[in-house]
């Protein structure tokens, strides 16, 4: 499981605060996070609020994609998909398009098509988790 601190979308008070609560990893994030009432109790343990949970909880998903590393986020953020909940409302075609664009623009080979499908698809699923 990837570290909280590969999160880009958190506050470093936050992370800290993640981290005194025993929260080293993205698993154990959404482990911690996996129902409404856990969020709501999360949030009130790191002073933050529902929406910035669940922006972590979103992006920690990305994260959690199989074949799916630092290099991979950077790409797919500049490709317009911080989270799972972007990538999993794309259309397929919207979606190859904009992480070959992203991929030109950062000066990257752009990356296998079976594995950009396998992250959509995945996403696509994982947003329900």
């Amino acid at each position: 499981m990837p570290a909280i601190v590969q999160l880009t979308r958190i506050e470093p008070v936050h992370l800290a605060r993640l981290e005194a609560q025993g929260i080293f990893t993205t698993g154990l994030l959404l482990e911690r996070s996996e129902t409404p009432t856990r969020r709501q109790t999360l949030a009130d343990q790191t002073d933050a609020s529902l929406a910035d949970v669940g922006e972590w909880r979103d992006e920690a998903l990305l994260l959690n994609l199989a074949f799916f590393g630092p290099s991979e986020h950077q790409l797919l953020a500049a490709a317009g998909y911080p989270g799972i909940q972007v990538l999993a409302e794309s259309e397929w075609g919207d979606f190859q398009a904009a992480v070959t664009r992203a991929a030109v623009l950062l000066g990257r080979v752009a990356p296998d098509p079976l594995s950009v499908r396998s992250w959509w698809e995945q996403g696509r699923v994982l947003v329900d988790a």
